[in-house]
């Protein structure tokens, strides 16, 4: 965490075809006091921007920026980097290659700019797999493209949602394949990197808690034994090791546990454990942070949403908390 400057945020759209430039347009547009805290800078196309507009009937100068160096806090100016792409224009609402093809670049672009920084800090909007994949992208999402593209090695998604705090041992794998990815050596790797990266965003000692796999936390190997073999030990090497981890405690009550403050976080197993818990909680304010990076992504927690977009519905509430976010934990 920073207090020295205003940081410069870089904000990606997300893919073009969706709601991302709508929610980002919103955001600046309706919510000044991010210009306090921040200075947002769009990477992505002036041109979409304008046309996202129009609908909105929003009124609002682009300023199309050659580069960041100029960039001063103040501006209440629509900022936009562009990207430059030469592709087909992309069509609302409609998954393609072109769609795919502006939000890698835009994410490309931010991740340069961040490892010679002159972003502090970069807040995504959302992107779609298929699309990626028909832009011949070899990525299969944003975690994926910014460890590759940083090389960095220990990345982790850590979802906040009020006083909620996430993070996720597994991401995107079958429901089948949980329990074979349960080790204790990759476990005790990653709370140990739990525990740094809430260090990192200003914790100072920090006291996190494993959710537990099978219900009741496997009830004595009653309801399964991978408490008993993998996620015991795994805690009991943690805390050997001087962290202040506790479990593997129940799933239907340690995230109610750690909103409530008794933990500073939990480390979900797998996607949809820790999904579900944030996204009851609070579904739009819901902010994923990608920790492990040489500087923080913060984004929305929600999908391109094609049957919305062009239509004016879009909420934009998940990307302010992204720039929010951005603008209080940076480093």
């Amino acid at each position: 965490m920073n207090s020295k400057k205003v940081p410069v945020v870089a904000i990606t759209p997300g893919d073009p075809c969706g709601v991302g430039p709508e929610i980002v347009i919103k955001a600046l547009v309706n919510n000044p006091d991010l210009f306090h805290d921040t200075i947002p800078v769009i990477i992505g196309s002036p041109q979409i921007l304008k046309e996202t507009m129009k609908p909105l009937n929003i009124s609002r100068r682009v300023t199309e920026l050659k580069s960041l160096e100029a960039v001063t806090a103040g501006s209440r100016d629509i900022l936009c980097l562009d990207t430059n792409l030469q592709v087909h224009p992309p069509v609302t609402g409609e998954i393609s290659a072109s769609g795919g093809a502006h939000a890698f670049a835009s994410i490309e672009i931010a991740i340069q700019l961040a490892l010679k920084h002159q972003v502090d800090a970069i807040a995504t909007g959302p992107i779609n797999k298929e699309a990626l994949q028909l832009a011949g992208i070899g990525y299969l999402d944003h975690t994926e493209m910014l460890t590759k593209l940083t090389k960095s090695q220990n990345t982790m998604t850590l979802f906040v949602t009020g006083d909620l705090r996430v993070f996720f041992f597994s991401r995107h794998i079958q429901f089948k394949e949980i329990s074979a990815s349960l080790n204790v050596p990759d476990l005790l790797h990653a709370m140990t990197n739990s525990i740094a990266y809430l260090k990192k965003i200003g914790i100072r000692e920090p006291a996190l808690a494993l959710a537990a796999l099978n219900p009741h936390g496997g009830e004595h190997g009653m309801f399964g034994d991978e408490e008993t073999h993998v996620l015991e030990p795994a805690v009991q090497q943690a805390k050997d090791a001087g962290l202040n981890v506790v479990g593997p405690i129940p799933a239907d009550s340690v995230f109610h546990l750690a909103k409530e403050g008794h933990y500073d976080a939990v480390l979900s197993l797998y996607h949809d454990q820790g999904h579900i818990a944030t996204k009851t909680l609070d579904f739009h304010r819901t902010v994923a942070l990608t920790m492990g990076l040489p500087f923080l992504r913060t984004s929305v927690d929600h999908g391109t949403a094609l049957d919305i977009a062009g239509k004016g519905q879009a909420s934009e509430i998940s990307m302010v908390e992204a720039i929010k976010a951005a603008a209080r934990y940076w480093w």
